[in-house]
C-alpha cells in the first residue's frame, strides 16, 4: 500500500508541477507601516476532484501568489505557514487526497509549515472516518494539531475519528487544554484556531437559517478573547464585510477556492453568475505589537480585495469589527449622476440595464434590485442580481429581463451587504 501511494504521489506531483503559474501582486500601500514578524496563508474548500483539475491549479496559484506577495515586502519575505480549513477533496477518495497533497507539494517551500484539517462533509464521503487516518499516513501530520511558529500558536481541529459524532468530548477537552497552553505563554498574543464549519451565529453563513454553522465548541472559544478563528464550509465570499466578526473572540470566514455560494433575503444556497470563478485566500500577518492584519485576495487575478487590521485582538472591550460597528461605518452605494435605466423591448418582456453602482464605504456592492410597478402603483414583479464581488473585476453594466408593458415604471437600486440602498434609477415605459 505504501509503495502504491508513493508511486501515485510522484505521478501526481509531476503532473501538477507542469502548470504552476506566476501571479503579479502589488504590495499594499501601507506595507512600510506594518512590519510582520509572522505571515501565513489561509484558504479552504479546495474540493479536489481529479489529480490535475482546475482546483489543484488554484491551490498552486494561491501559494505562488502568497510567495510573490511576501517577496514584495521590504521588511519580511517569509510565508511561515499554509493553512487549509477543510473540504480538501470533493468526495474523500484516496486519489483526491493524493492530488491535493501533490498540488501543495509542487509549490510549498521548505520554510512554510503545512497545516490542514479534514472535514466530516466532503472529505468523509468515501472513506468515512478512515479519511483522517489516510490523510495522516499520507502527510505524516496529525489531523488535530498544535504548532508554535515564531512565538504564535496555531491549533487545528478536524472531524472526529469516531463514527456518529462530529467532534468528540475528547477533542473538546484537548482543545481547551491546548488553548490553556497557548494563552499561558502570552495572554496578549493572538491564538489562531482553524476548523471547517463556521461557529454558529458569527460570520456570514453561520446562522441557523444559512445552515453552515455549528455550536460544538463555541463555549470553549468564548473563554479566550485572543482567538482568531478561521472556518470555511459555507463558500460565502471572504471579502463580504460580514465574513469578519468580533464578539467574545474573532471569527473569520475563509471564502472558497472552488465555487461561491450565498444567502440572499430568504433564499439559501444561491449560486450567482460567475460563482465558479473564485479562488479566494487570506494572507495574515502579525506585527511585534500583536496587531493582526488580514488581507483577502482574489488569487485568479492576484488582486487584494479587502484588508482589516485588528490592533488589540486580546482585548474584548476594544472590538473594531462587531456587526454593529460595521453597520455604523457602512453607507449606501451610489450611481453616477449621469446613469440611467435602459429598457429594450424583447419578445415577452424587456431587457433592462444600468451602469454599475459605486461603493461609498470601501466595501462591496452586494445586490442590484429591479421592481416593476403598474400605473396604479401596484408592484408587478421584483427580482435581484447578485454582484460578482468576489472577483477583482465586477460588473460594469447590470442587466435584467423583466415582464412589463407600456405605462409601467421600472426602478433599479443598488444595495450593500447591510441592506443600505442607493437612490433609485427609474424609467417609465412609453
Amino acid at each position: 500500500m505504501q509503495k502504491l501511494l508513493a508511486v501515485l504521489l510522484s505521478i501526481a506531483t509531476f503532473l501538477t508541477a507542469l502548470s504552476v503559474s506566476r501571479n503579479t501582486v502589488k504590495a499594499p500601500e501601507d506595507m512600510e507601516d506594518f512590519v510582520p514578524v509572522v505571515r501565513f496563508a489561509v484558504m479552504s474548500d479546495t474540493h479536489i476532484h481529479y489529480v490535475t483539475d482546475v482546483r489543484t491549479k488554484r491551490i498552486q496559484r494561491v501559494l505562488t501568489m502568497a510567495y510573490d506577495d511576501a517577496q514584495r515586502d521590504p521588511n519580511y519575505k517569509t510565508v511561515d505557514a499554509a493553512i487549509f480549513a477543510g473540504d480538501l477533496t470533493d468526495d474523500g477518495r484516496a486519489d483526491q487526497f493524493i492530488g491535493f497533497k501533490a498540488a501543495v507539494d509542487s509549490v510549498l517551500q521548505p520554510q512554510t509549515r503545512f497545516m490542514a484539517v479534514v472535514a466530516k462533509s466532503h472529505d468523509g464521503n468515501t472513506m468515512q472516518k478512515g479519511s483522517l487516518s489516510f490523510f495522516e499516513s499520507l502527510t505524516g501530520d496529525p489531523t488535530d494539531y498544535h504548532y508554535e511558529i515564531r512565538g504564535f500558536h496555531f491549533i487545528g481541529l478536524s472531524a472526529s475519528k469516531t463514527a456518529g459524532e462530529h467532534y468528540s468530548a475528547y477533542q473538546r477537552a484537548w482543545l481547551r487544554e491546548q488553548l490553556d497552553i497557548a494563552a499561558s505563554d502570552d495572554p496578549n498574543k493572538p491564538i489562531f484556531v482553524t476548523h471547517h464549519e463556521h461557529v454558529l451565529d458569527t460570520v456570514y453563513g453561520s446562522s441557523a437559517f444559512d445552515g453552515w454553522g455549528m455550536d460544538d465548541f463555541k463555549d470553549i472559544l468564548s473563554a479566550y478573547p485572543q482567538i482568531v478563528d478561521f472556518s470555511g464550509h459555507s463558500h460565502y465570499p471572504l471579502n463580504d464585510p460580514r465574513s469578519i466578526w468580533q464578539g467574545d473572540f474573532t471569527a473569520v470566514g475563509t471564502g472558497a477556492v472552488y465555487y461561491a455560494e450565498l444567502t440572499v433575503d430568504k433564499d439559501r444556497c444561491v449560486h450567482p453568475n460567475d460563482y465558479r470563478q473564485i479562488a479566494q485566500a487570506w494572507i495574515v500577518e502579525v506585527d511585534q505589537k500583536n496587531s493582526v492584519r488580514l488581507r483577502g485576495f482574489d488569487a485568479l487575478s492576484g488582486t487584494q480585495l479587502c484588508s482589516y487590521t485588528i490592533h488589540d485582538p486580546a482585548n474584548a472591550n476594544a472590538r473594531e469589527f462587531t456587526d454593529a460597528q460595521q453597520r455604523a461605518e457602512s453607507s449606501a452605494p451610489v450611481f453616477d449622476k449621469n446613469a440611467a435605466v435602459s429598457a429594450r423591448k424583447l419578445f415577452g418582456g424587456y431587457s433592462v440595464s444600468v451602469p454599475a453602482a459605486e461603493s461609498t464605504d470601501g466595501k462591496i456592492v452586494f445586490v442590484y434590485r429591479v421592481r416593476v410597478t403598474g400605473a396604479d402603483g401596484e408592484e408587478k414583479t421584483a427580482q435581484y442580481l447578485v454582484n460578482n464581488y468576489w472577483k477583482a473585476d465586477t460588473y460594469k453594466t447590470v442587466s435584467f429581463r423583466v415582464s412589463a408593458q407600456k405605462g409601467d415604471t421600472i426602478t433599479v437600486t443598488a444595495e450593500n451587504a447591510y441592506g443600505m440602498q442607493s437612490q433609485p434609477l427609474t424609467t417609465v415605459i412609453r
